[in-house]
Order: structure tokens, then C-alpha cells, then sequence
């Protein structure tokens, strides 16, 4: 039994980058076929909040598969019921059903991109070209799109597919994902609505940790909306589960980091919120040029349904607020 439940959990954990599976190895080590009925609840329970906390939420519903290969398992998740219930109520849209779109020209770099998301879980599609791209956001929008700027002979095509998106959808993730890292480049994508912008230098865990947590940002959308999640200020009106804004009762069209952005200023009116801060509030990490273009854009939208607005006030050398009455 003991083999049995060592060769099931690392043909169903193995493919992750996340290394649950040695985890699993030590407590298997560490209890006889036995034991391992009576393994501490708490060990469990630290094993799926680190499922929870990540975003893997694929490896939450796993461990719920393993029921019908090893009755300890089985015995351990009945024993702990409402944690089981909770870890898969979070995820109870797991990751197969993403659709990530990733448009990038070299066959070899989408592929490998390619071929670690799919071992994450998501659904991948690839596409070499701007034109292809488009028609298939056109019959189906993605989960989330990953773009390069240079496609081919299109040097600009990343940027062009990314306004044409944005046009289609305007709450679609969008991330940059190129070699090209001047600040030109950079700001250029966030004005253009992408909510991040990263490098080719950047790990493949890296990429996926941030992929999932933006993930975790736009699964609000899919709650119910509850009161206590609805936030006034004034002519503001913010639904945080479903990541809306509205200003004098017009919708704001913001994207998941604009929406973060707004909601940590005004959650506390008058209060300076400094760059990190509001980094930390969208779960993002860029310099200070994308955290002002962001703003920018940001107040543009707004003075898009009230030419007036002035509630987001830049404290120079600081950060930003938002003004109170």
C-alpha cells in the first residue's frame, strides 16, 4: 500500500513546479501503511493552505481524486471535511479551465511556455501572428493573453493585438511577455491597457506564480456579491467581487491592477498610499514610471464619464491618495 500511494502521488504531483510532492514524501516516509491513517490533521491542513496560497488549486482537487486509490487519504480528507470543502469551494474553477493564449513568433519559446502551462493545468493555445490571433479572440476570448511585441515582420503587432483586445474585451489579463525591457516599451504596453509587463529573463516559476496571482484577482468576478464587499466614497462605488467601479453612477472601464489601485486609495480617503503599497495592493512588481502610467490612465478613465474628476491626488515624492468629501 505504501508503494501504491508513494507511485500515485508522484505521477499525479511530479508535473508541478511546486515541489508538494517531497512534501508528501516526508510524511509518507514518516508513518507505516498504519500510521498513515492517523496522520495529524494539521499536516494536511498546512499542505493544503500552501495549496490555497499559491493558487494550486489543481493540486487541491487531486489530492480529492486520490480518494478512490488509497483509503487513507480517503480517511484523512473525511476527517477533515470543511477544509477539503473550502480548498475546493476556492477552486471549484480549477485551472483546466483557463484558456491562456500565447502569442509569440519563435516556434521553440511558445512552445516551452507552452508546455509548462499545460503541465500547470490550463488550456494553451498558440498562435505565430497577429492576424490568427485576433480572429481567434474575435470567436472565443482567452482567460488570459500573453503577447510579445515583435511577431515576425510585425514589429509592432504585439502592441497593435493588444489595443484590438483591449477593444473586445476591456477586462480580458493581458501580460507583455518580451525581450524588449526599455521603459519605452514598458510604458507604452501599460498605456495601452496590459496589467503586467515582463521580461524573457524571468524564471518559468516566476512566470507561473504570477500568472496565478492574477488569477486569484480576477476570481472575484465569478462571487456573489455580498454588501459587506461594496465600497462608498462619496460619487465612488466599488464592488469588489465583481471588480467594478462606477463614478456618479457611470461604470468605469478599469483593468484587474487599475481596479487594486483604486480600490487600496480610496479605501482609506485622504491617507497617502506610497508605490509599494499600491504594488502590493495589485500584487504586482514594476518601477515607478509603470506605477504613474498606471495612474494616468487610470484618472483618464474617469475623466472619460466626469470631466471634472480630481479624486486621485498625486503626492510628489510619495505616492498618491485619494481625496477625501
Amino acid at each position: 500500500m505504501k508503494q501504491l500511494l508513494v507511485h500515485r502521488l508522484h505521477s499525479e504531483f511530479n508535473c508541478t513546479c511546486c515541489g508538494y510532492s517531497t512534501l508528501f514524501q516526508i510524511i509518507i516516509d514518516n508513518h507505516s501503511d498504519t500510521q498513515m491513517r492517523f496522520v495529524p490533521h494539521h499536516i494536511l491542513q498546512s499542505y493544503l493552505c500552501l495549496c490555497v496560497h499559491v493558487g494550486c488549486g489543481e493540486l487541491a482537487n487531486r489530492i480529492n481524486h486520490l480518494n478512490s486509490y488509497t483509503g487513507c487519504i480517503s480517511i484523512i480528507a473525511n476527517s477533515h471535511h470543511m477544509l477539503f470543502t473550502r480548498a475546493l469551494e476556492i477552486y471549484r474553477v480549477t485551472p483546466m479551465s483557463r484558456l491562456i493564449a500565447i502569442v509569440e513568433d519563435e516556434t521553440a519559446i511558445r512552445e516551452n511556455y507552452s508546455d509548462v502551462l499545460v503541465r500547470q493545468g490550463y488550456k494553451v493555445c498558440g498562435f505565430d501572428n497577429r492576424r490568427e490571433a485576433l480572429a481567434a479572440f474575435q470567436r472565443q476570448l482567452p482567460d488570459l493573453a500573453i503577447l510579445d511585441i515583435s511577431l515576425g515582420d510585425d514589429v509592432e503587432g504585439g502592441f497593435e493585438l493588444c489595443r484590438e483586445l483591449r477593444a473586445l474585451s476591456a477586462s480580458t489579463p493581458i501580460i507583455f511577455l518580451t525581450a524588449r525591457d526599455s521603459d519605452l516599451d514598458t510604458v507604452s504596453g501599460l498605456r495601452l491597457g496590459a496589467d503586467d509587463y515582463l521580461t524573457k529573463d524571468i524564471s518559468l516559476s516566476h512566470l507561473t506564480a504570477r500568472i496565478a496571482a492574477l488569477f486569484r484577482r480576477v476570481d472575484a468576478l465569478k462571487q456573489p456579491v455580498v454588501q459587506e464587499q461594496i465600497l462608498r466614497r462619496g460619487q465612488l462605488l466599488i464592488d469588489q467581487d465583481r471588480l467594478q467601479v462606477t463614478w456618479r453612477e457611470a461604470p468605469v472601464e478599469l483593468t484587474v491592477t487599475e481596479f487594486w489601485f483604486v480600490h487600496a486609495l480610496a479605501n482609506h480617503p485622504g491617507h497617502v498610499r506610497s508605490r509599494d503599497q499600491l504594488m502590493e495592493a495589485a500584487n504586482i512588481l514594476v518601477d515607478s514610471t509603470s506605477i504613474s502610467t498606471h495612474i494616468k490612465r487610470t484618472r483618464r478613465k474617469f475623466e472619460i464619464v466626469d470631466s471634472g474628476f480630481e479624486g486621485i491626488e498625486t503626492v510628489y515624492g510619495i505616492g498618491y491618495r485619494w481625496k477625501q468629501g
